[in-house]
């Protein structure tokens, strides 16, 4: 995969927008029509609970909380679609699914909403596998995640704050790192412009190598060796040193066949 696999792409602006904008659609039916969508949540270990691992990112219990979810999800959308933008939409469905499932498994018997468990499968992801991929540009990207959200790991540890679901982020965060190895590692190669880039690269033929010693000093090329060439003997008979001037005669028949059609005409 070269550098140039990093392109902007309307996903990068669109994705992010649609799905932030969809939330606050959600939320606004919630407000406008008096909907109820807490109860479509996940509630762990039922079976009504299993519908809530697809609604539950898209509900929001008040206006903080959708807005505290909305920036962050601008954000790492938008980075997914644009460092890892064949595998974004895989990454974004399975970690909800599986984000979801795990909660469904581990959460406490309450319902559990929101999408800050896929933020978490973002952090998750985006973080470590620029760790796993050693190109500097997803590793920059890992570290500038840290920075910005670096603070989030402390909510998955329970009784940090009770109001909030611990078990939806430390679920997003599992269900991001075992993303990164489902996900095939990305080959990343740079551009070859020049002879010595290749790996094949033998300084000993290089014509500009060749000008420089072993302790790197200009040295000039050796002179060519000059290959005198035998020259071939030529008999004085054959030899004269007066210019030999040729006539070129017409033959006979050619000059009676040129006066025959003269005198035809």
């Amino acid at each position: 995969m070269e550098e140039n696999h990093f392109k902007f792409t309307n996903a990068v602006v669109g994705v992010p927008l649609f799905f932030v904008l969809f939330l606050w659609f959600v939320y606004w039916l919630e407000i406008r029509f008096g909907f109820d969508f807490d109860d479509n949540g996940i509630l762990p270990r039922t079976f009504s609970g299993l519908q809530g691992i697809i609604f539950s990112p898209f509900i929001h219990s008040n206006i903080e909380h959708l807005y505290n979810n909305s920036i962050p999800l601008l954000v790492l959308l938008a980075a997914l679609f644009f460092f890892y933008s064949k595998e974004a939409i895989g990454i974004l469905v399975y970690g909800i699914l599986l984000s979801g499932a795990i909660t469904w498994l581990i959460g406490r018997e309450n319902y559990h909403i929101g999408a800050s468990s896929l933020i978490y499968v973002l952090v998750s992801f985006i973080f470590f596998k620029g760790i796993q991929t050693q190109y500097y540009r997803l590793v920059a990207l890992s570290l500038t995640v840290v920075v910005l959200y670096g603070g989030v790991v402390w909510y998955v540890f329970p009784k940090i704050d009770e109001t909030i679901s611990w078990e939806g982020h430390l679920s997003g965060l599992i269900a991001g790192f075992v993303l990164t190895f489902l996900y095939k590692k990305p080959e990343f190669k740079k551009v070859i412009k020049y002879d010595w880039e290749r790996p094949d690269y033998d300084p000993s033929e290089d014509k500009f190598m060749q000008r420089f010693d072993e302790n790197g000093n200009f040295v000039n090329p050796p002179k060519p060796e000059i290959i005198e060439e035998n020259q071939i003997e030529i008999d004085t008979f054959f030899q004269s040193n007066s210019n030999v001037v040729y006539d070129f005669i017409e033959k006979k028949e050619d000059i009676n066949e040129k006066n025959e059609s003269k005198s035809e005409s």
